[in-house]
């Protein structure tokens, strides 16, 4: 465990510095993001100038403005965070290939065989400090043998035992007397969470425990930089144990009946007994090429002849993934500093050049060049496997294949035109669906994520063309259709009919359409021409009588 060396990467103020770096006149007031709890809204992360103004983590949003009437505050948005923190990870890649997520705020780094590019743990340590200070961003660093004592030393790594001994903080220098007050002592000894950063010098935010002292490095820590749970930590404190070394002079027995192997493990992790690894989430794929122009552009036929040699190369990077782009982007950013930018979206993920080429020709026609176009970007933002189909048999049967493949690729192709010009979701299919209620015996989806259905199963009664919802006829309510009837405002003589077909509702389900109870359905023919179905409803919670439903071919 000792050849291991861990680098523990937090971001205090993450979630603030965030809307700093996009308004940073937010960075000269105090300035917080708040969070709900409850029915209440408390501060979840403060900015330097909040934080000198007396404000912490927690604090109820209605105490914070008491304090302090200038507080600006925002609401917190964790998805964004989360990409935010991403983007993070991406860049801690260039220290170590094994970068590991802590949500909400912080990195962890293997180091191993890797700090010796950067002129040693201290340099690459200071090198990350350096590049977060370019951010805009407040970072503490922690490195250790294991990840628990990189994270110890990252979050209480400034948190001394020396100077609490000195003001009478340690249970032993209490008077009994004293004691009552215990619940005053500082929120992160009691098992909270790790204290507010201030600003401090650069030397004492690179907390480096020299490899095989990371026991030592951590031994005066308060127990809450074990990462127990709080009410393990409130139950410790109430015992005295409020230093990590308090916790290892203990037998380990007695504090595993009473607290659980969870405490003993997070003791053993922080202390390299029992291995913790750095599992670090793969990197997404991203697919996008670009290209610079020494001039800018401005005609249909010079964007289509750049989109002809981005194209190759993006499909070749899809191809290599066994990928299909299914929504690409065009980006295109013109000299005056404005970017304008497009999708195209495919009935069918492609890698082929051929098949995006006509979308995107359809959109460069509505691009607006302004003073100029100088660059271009093309990313394939929706992206899914494909897999490729290898043709047996003998010559014809190849031809044969071959043919059925291009149909089938010609159908997709006027999905993606049709999808360009009207919107992908306009264009749908019907598909079967189980079920023996006339209406719900087919549903409506999108052409560009289905496929056809090449035979519709085979049903007792064929069912009319188009259907609509039920209309009333005006006839007297009895189950036999009388010779004349009288539906939208016109009569009707009857020629002939056909039935009934007895439908039942669906006893599982309070359909409000079908509690009318069960339906006769007939097929009547007008000696207008017309083929109706028509329905006698016996009546159920809801009056019977006779409807037109639908209409034949």
């Amino acid at each position: 465990m000792r050849n291991r060396r861990i680098l523990s990467i937090w971001f205090p103020r993450l979630a603030a510095e965030r809307h700093i770096r996009r308004d940073p006149t937010l960075g000269s007031v105090p300035f917080a993001v708040v969070k709900d709890i409850g029915q209440a809204q408390v501060l979840a992360s403060l900015s330097v100038s909040a934080q000198a103004a007396g404000l912490y983590q927690g604090q109820p949003l209605r105490d914070a403005h008491a304090m302090c009437a200038d507080l600006l505050t925002r609401l917190s948005n964790p998805h964004a965070e989360a990409a935010f923190l991403g983007v993070l990870h991406r860049w801690a890649g260039k220290f170590s290939p094994w970068v590991a997520r802590e949500e909400p705020d912080a990195l962890v780094l293997d180091l191993t065989g890797c700090a010796h590019l950067f002129g040693g743990e201290e340099g690459l340590a200071r090198q990350v400090d350096q590049d977060c200070a370019d951010l805009g961003l407040s970072v503490q660093l922690g490195v250790a043998d294991t990840l628990g004592g990189a994270w110890a030393l990252a979050r209480f790594g400034g948190q001394t035992g020396d100077d609490h001994h000195r003001n009478g903080d340690a249970i032993d220098q209490e008077a009994r007397a004293t004691r009552s007050r215990a619940g005053k002592r500082r929120h992160w000894e009691r098992g909270g969470a790790a204290p507010t950063v201030t600003a401090v010098p650069v030397a004492e935010r690179l907390r480096v425990a020299p490899p095989g002292q990371t026991h030592a490095a951590i031994a005066h820590m308060p127990i809450a930089a074990l990462r127990l749970e709080d009410h393990t930590a409130a139950q410790l404190a109430r015992l005295g144990l409020r230093r990590v070394h308090d916790l290892t002079s203990q037998p380990r027995a007695g504090l595993a009946r009473r607290f659980g192997r969870g405490l003993v493990a997070r003791m053993d992790q922080a202390l390299g007994s029992l291995p913790e690894p750095v599992s670090p989430a793969p990197a997404p794929d991203r697919f996008a090429t670009r290209l610079s122009l020494p001039d800018p552009i401005g005609l249909e036929d010079d964007v289509m002849a750049a989109l002809d040699r981005m194209l190759p190369r993006l499909c070749g990077s899809l191809r290599n993934k066994g990928r299909g782009a299914r929504t690409l982007r065009l980006e295109a950013y013109r000299s005056d500093s404005t970017m304008q930018w497009m999708n195209v979206t495919l009935a069918k993920p492609s890698d082929d050049p051929e098949r995006i080429r006509p979308l995107l020709r359809m959109k460069v026609e509505d691009l607006d060049a302004g003073y100029g176009i100088d660059m271009l970007r093309l990313e394939a933002v929706v992206h899914e496997p494909i897999h490729l189909r290898t043709k047996v048999g003998h010559l014809e049967a190849g031809e044969a294949v071959k043919a059925r493949l291009a149909a089938k690729g010609g159908l997709d192709d006027l999905i993606g035109r049709l999808g360009a010009r009207l919107g992908i979701e306009a264009i749908t299919r019907v598909q079967p669906a189980d079920s023996h209620i006339p209406e719900k015996t087919s549903i409506t989806v999108a052409a560009a994520w289905s496929e056809p259905v090449r035979g519709w199963p085979k049903r007792g009664r064929r069912r009319p063309l188009r259907m609509w919802r039920p209309e009333p006829v005006m006839v007297p309510d009895v189950p036999r259709l009388p010779k004349t009837f009288r539906w939208r405002g016109r009569d009707h003589i009857v020629h002939a009919m056909t039935g009934p077909e007895r439908i039942a509702p669906e006893w599982w389900l309070d359909d409000p359409n079908w509690r009318s109870g069960q339906r006769d359905y007939w097929e009547v023919i007008t000696e207008d021409g017309d083929r109706l179905w028509l329905y006698y409803a016996h009546g159920g919670t809801m009056s019977s009588g006779w409807f037109c439903q639908g209409a034949f071919a």
